[in-house]
């Protein structure tokens, strides 16, 4: 993606990625320069108010943009795990600059860990464990939720309770 067929986008998510900062808020940023600005949901069902443990969350896709631009950049240099499987690498960790925001990436497992997505969660917690496979990328936040993003289609997340806590749905 440094080639002169890059747009002027893609080499702007490289060069951030490389100072190792992303756009601020709930994004998915994709090597290509494309952004899908997302939300975290939290629900409850109404005869449950406040269980926690009735709690089912969804990060949800609300705009697509090939041209876009931010006015503020957070740093993703704080990487709590990593993850190397074939020739690619996952990377979990926190924005402790910016309120423990958490992030997760994939990237190829070369000299310059080459950018293929990057999520960023305003509203998660720091991902403290990440895992890599043929299909998906999973990562733990240290609040006991595990996102599972499909390699190739990481705004389709699924996000559960960690099996492992008490009370945990599956």
């Amino acid at each position: 993606m440094n080639g002169s067929a890059a747009t002027p986008m893609a080499r702007l998510v490289h060069r951030r990625w490389r100072e190792r900062e992303a756009p601020d808020g709930d994004f998915l940023v994709f090597a290509d320069g494309s952004l899908r600005v997302m939300d975290l949901l939290r629900t409850r069902p109404p005869d449950r108010p406040g269980d926690p443990r009735a709690e089912t969350w969804h990060w949800a896709q609300i705009l697509r943009a090939t041209e876009w631009s931010t006015d503020d950049w957070v740093e993703v240099d704080s990487a709590l795990a990593t993850h190397v499987h074939g020739t690619s690498r996952a990377w979990a960790g926190e924005s402790a600059q910016h309120g423990s925001i958490g992030w997760v990436a994939l990237t190829r497992d070369d000299e310059d860990s080459t950018l293929e997505w990057l999520a960023v969660s305003g509203w998660s917690n720091p991902f403290h464990a990440v895992t890599l496979d043929d299909t998906a990328v999973t990562a733990v936040s240290t609040a006991g939720r595990i996102w599972t993003f499909p390699r190739d289609a990481p705004q389709n997340v699924k996000i559960t309770a960690d099996p492992a806590h008490p009370g945990a749905r599956r």
